[in-house]
């Protein structure tokens, strides 16, 4: 197959709707940006998705955990992403996190409580972090209300997905998307592409890249599937009790599915989250996506059987649900005016166009925050894109950690308050004012930002007390070589991707 091709007959394409900001997909990056658009005072957003729901992998491919949000006691990821946690506090059932006041804990009790929701950092000493869990229904539930306070600005179109940029002369004028109305076209200002694969930015004459590190998170994909009828806090005390049956349970749950599978937390006690890796899959093949679907699906119920013989605590679970989209890691990304790397957050970097200070998974720099500037979300030789969330501009190895949900929100708010300001200021994506983006993130929208006047000095304090950088032993290696890639394969072969120290 491949060599045949299809002349398609010209035709006239409809135009749907105009609008000034175009966004496209409304995973956590888009819905954030749409959001946060008209917040910053724009009045005319479509928030264009494929799907009947936003969220993306969080709501529809069950990713519940919303990790390292602080470093030691201060909370660095603020805003919209924080603003979940706040709105899904108010229902039971609908989010799992310690609270606030012993985020940075080190006390033995408050770790061993919240390891097994994932609000324990990684790298020593072990504290407790600013995270949570979301009940993935619930918070679609809520991103629907947030876009509904938001009714008078932001026109939403489910089960419509964009397809192909309208590009004139090197600027992008619209998107072209299919829906069961057929093809049709929305015309706009600014672009925003939170499709998670760089969809519009690669059609659109703009580099992009597809490399991505086997031995690392983003070259796997997931369908994620979950369990109900035992108890979490049962199965966690007898998996400490036994640890040798336990390694017999997880080794034949790997040797049933063929990948690696693990038993994850969920927001309840009732309902445990099987998230799995499959390695060396790409999220944009068509082979891959079904391969990552059918290969799961067809040993779930075996899988299970499999937990009832060898667990006793799980001897009544059934099969609770199966995520209705597949788990993306990463595939496709821009190449943008700025490309993330190891050494970002391995040597203190600052930039003045930072639009995003976060916290990282990776114990090379102690979860330390790191500056993402503005041009990580800006693509190359074309105008008004702007592409924030999984698909940034980072390289094969950095993505791995700067593609979370939270960086997602985080980029995805800079991105929706960065296309307010080039519609009322009448600029380009490359001419924005950056300042003023800043200036209305830590102003107005609680987005902490290093050197802003609007946030608190006490951040950046924090980072110099605890002597955020060149010190983890990951960290001196890095020093030691002038190159962080090196230092993280070191660490990933040596240590497992585990404590960096080792």
């Amino acid at each position: 197959m491949g060599a045949k091709t299809y002349i398609e007959p010209s035709t006239a394409i409809p135009v749907y709707d105009e609008c000034d900001i175009l966004v496209v997909g409304g995973g956590s990056a888009g819905h954030t940006a749409a959001i946060a658009a008209a917040r910053a005072g724009n009045k005319n957003v479509i928030l264009m998705e494929r799907y009947g729901y936003c969220g993306g992998d969080v709501t529809g491919g069950y990713v519940l955990l919303i990790p390292s949000l602080s470093f030691h006691k201060k909370t660095y990821v603020r805003g919209i992403q924080e603003e979940w946690l706040t709105r899904l506090r108010k229902y039971p059932g609908a989010v799992l996190g310690p609270d606030d006041s012993i985020t940075g804990s080190t006390d033995p009790e408050d770790l061993k409580k919240w390891a097994v929701s994932g609000s324990v950092t990684r790298s020593e000493p072990r504290r407790i972090e600013h995270s949570f869990m979301v009940e993935p229904n619930q918070l679609k539930i809520e991103l629907d209300k947030m876009l509904d306070e938001e009714s008078n600005s932001i026109r939403v179109m489910y089960h419509s997905w964009g397809t192909k940029p309208i590009m004139e002369n090197g600027v992008c004028k619209g998107v072209i998307f299919e829906s069961k109305e057929g093809r049709k076209a929305i015309l706009a200002k600014v672009v925003i592409d939170a499709s998670g694969d760089a969809d519009i930015v690669r059609q659109s004459g703009a580099p992009t890249s597809s490399a991505i590190d086997d031995d690392c998170r983003c070259s796997s994909t997931a369908l994620v599937y979950r369990i109900g009828g035992y108890s979490q806090k049962e199965f966690s005390a007898w998996r400490a009790q036994n640890p040798e049956k336990a390694k017999e349970l997880m080794d034949g749950i790997a040797k049933i599915h063929g990948f690696r599978a693990g038993m994850i937390a969920g927001p309840t006690d009732d309902i445990g989250w099987m998230n799995n890796w499959q390695p060396k899959s790409d999220c944009s093949k068509i082979v891959d996506l079904t391969k990552t679907e059918m290969r799961t699906r067809l040993k779930i119920r075996e899988v299970i059987d499999y937990m009832r013989t060898v667990c006793p605590v799980m001897e009544d679970a059934y099969l609770y649900d199966i995520a209705p989209q597949l788990g993306t890691r990463g595939s496709h990304r821009i190449v943008g005016e700025h490309i993330i790397g190891q050494n970002d957050w391995a040597f203190p970097k600052e930039y003045e166009d930072t639009i995003a200070w976060h916290c990282t998974c990776d114990t090379l720099n102690d979860n330390a925050p790191i500056e993402i500037p503005y041009r990580a979300i800006l693509p190359q030789k074309v105008e008004n894109i702007l592409a924030p969330g999984r698909h940034i501009s980072a390289d094969s190895i950095a993505i791995d950690n700067v593609n979370l949900i939270p960086q997602c929100v985080g980029t995805g708010q800079a991105a929706g308050v960065a296309a307010a300001v080039m519609v009322a200021d009448g600029t380009t994506s490359h001419t924005v004012d950056v300042r003023k983006i800043q200036d209305i993130l830590a102003g107005e929208m609680d987005v902490p930002l290093p050197r802003n006047p609007h946030t608190d000095p006490s951040y950046m304090e924090n980072l110099v007390e605890h002597e955020y950088g060149l010190y983890t032993e990951a960290a001196k290696r890095a020093r030691e070589l002038n190159d962080a890639t090196k230092a993280y394969r070191h660490w990933t072969m040596s240590a497992g991707g585990g404590d960096a120290s080792k």
